[in-house]
């Protein structure tokens, strides 16, 4: 038999496999052996009821058996009911054809979803509503169309060069960073960056080195991947400048968001940003910043990136999680020339590498100056949100105070002392997802800063933002 198999793409819009050799050790030869595998085909739902089934001169050709033979086998199944056939329209399988069900392992329900809250005031997340499709799908058709062949190849760890030549104009313009496209590596976040540069598991092989300092109120979810990778961090106080760099001390590097400190907001003093600049040149360190949103302020002068400073000194990292959405994962490190081999190294198999097509329309959507559009249309919106939330706060709650609100998508809460823990059982009774100030505290800091709430104001769509804010005044504590 020339084929044990055909293809039905063409005919059906699907590949069969008829396994005809498997059939062929039963009874009745190759017409018995065709009705079996047919049967089959049905049974297991491969051929759904209504799907037409080739002529007998194809499916014969293609099976390498007599014409008879494929007609036999389908006057047969017609017989029984299987297939339908009719003047004109050909054959096809019977509607009423069921795919055979488990008979032995019942199918377990998948479990229900947990019902999310209410109103979502987690920080972390723009208004994902506001994603910008129809200019981000102009600059995609856009992208695609323009790219090189090559392109859908092997490519380079580094990210593809439109992207990295946009970045290196967009970052020199909007954020103050001073560099050349061969020292950009794209990657899928602020997360994979850290892996990249301090390594993957407590076997090490990272670009740098433990022990890091850390502003001792950071992202908890950051401190476990440096965990992950056997890096110690050293917390480092906070006050209403910034972390107090002067502490550092025999680190390596040090870990900082000198644009709007995260959680507790506010940029790092100017003298600040000299001492951790000067730091890091005379212990031959290295600074890791994160300007995570800096290209949201409102109430003061934008603040550039640290790494203006001193290129061979300051790593820095950005992405489009909280300008475009996290679901892009896009993001890109700024590097000093020495670290660049070391980083294309450790980034390694292409699976971890951000898709080349986001790549390409990301570099259009900066090129074309969409992403600037949408960074202001949203910094409005944003600005906004947050004048709303003072309001009502001021109205309903003047008691609370409200800080970190001159930049960024967040703002802190002032709590009564104590009563963190009861605002944040009120708020999940009530279904207002909220994130204490607490959950953020470096676990070996002695560093107190009074208990707090953190309110994302970025994320609800905008039709629900005044039902959040009025049900977050409902569950703060009173005076």
């Amino acid at each position: 038999m020339a084929e044990s198999w055909v293809n039905l793409a063409e005919r059906i819009g699907s590949d069969l496999h008829l396994d005809l050799q498997a059939e062929l050790s039963g009874p009745g030869g190759r017409r018995a052996a065709l009705i079996r595998a047919l049967r089959e085909a049905v049974r297991g739902g491969r051929l759904a009821p209504g799907t037409p089934l080739p002529p007998y001169r194809s499916l014969a050709a293609d099976l390498g058996v007599a014409r008879n033979t494929v007609a036999d086998a389908y006057a047969e199944l017609v017989a029984e009911g299987w297939l339908t056939a009719r003047q004109g329209s050909g054959t096809r399988v019977a509607d009423r054809a069921e795919p055979l069900r488990p008979a032995v392992r019942t199918p377990r329900k998948a479990p229900a979803r947990a019902r999310g809250p209410r109103h979502d005031l987690r920080q972390g997340t723009p208004d994902a509503s506001a994603f910008p499709r129809a200019a981000w799908g102009a600059s995609y058709r856009r992208a695609l169309q323009a790219a090189p062949s090559e392109a859908f190849g092997p490519g380079d760890p580094a990210g593809r060069p439109e992207l990295r030549e946009a970045l290196t104009e967009y970052l020199a313009r909007a954020r103050g960073v001073r560099t050349e496209p061969g020292r950009i590596v794209v990657c899928s976040g602020f997360a994979h960056a850290l892996r990249l540069l301090f390594g993957h598991g407590q076997s090490g092989g990272g670009v740098l080195r433990g022990p890091l300092a850390v502003e001792a109120y950071g992202l908890d979810f950051h401190r476990q991947v440096l965990a992950t990778a056997g890096v110690r961090t050293v917390p480092l106080p906070l006050d209403e400048h910034g972390a107090r760099v002067d502490r550092l001390g025999r680190e390596r590097a040090v870990l900082l968001t000198p644009a709007h400190q995260f959680p507790t907001g506010g940029p790092l003093h100017a003298e600040r940003r000299a001492t951790v600049v000067d730091w890091a040149r005379a212990r031959g360190g290295v600074v890791v910043e994160d300007d995570y949103d800096g290209e949201f302020r409102y109430d003061r002068k934008p603040v550039g990136a640290l790494q203006g400073l001193d290129p061979e000194r300051v790593i820095h990292i950005g992405s489009v999680s909280k300008s475009l959405s996290p679901a892009l994962r896009l993001g890109w490190m700024v590097l000093p020339e020495r670290y660049v081999d070391a980083v294309l190294a450790a980034k390694g198999e292409r699976e971890a590498w951000a898709s080349v097509p986001d790549q390409l329309a990301l570099a259009d959507f900066v090129v074309s100056g969409s992403y600037d559009r949408h960074v202001r249309r949203m910094r409005q919106r944003y600005r906004r949100r947050r004048d709303r939330l003072v309001a009502a706060l001021a109205a309903h709650a003047p008691h609370i105070g409200v800080t970190g609100i001159a930049a960024g998508l967040h703002a802190v809460l002032r709590l009564p002392p104590g009563s963190e823990p009861s605002a944040l059982k009120a708020a999940a009774w009530h279904g207002v997802a909220l994130e204490g100030l607490g959950a953020f505290r470096h676990p070996e800091t002695d560093m107190p800063v009074g208990d707090g709430l953190v309110v994302g104001y970025a994320t609800p769509p905008e039709h629900a933002y005044a039902a959040a804010v009025e049900a977050l005044c409902a569950v703060l504590p009173p005076p």
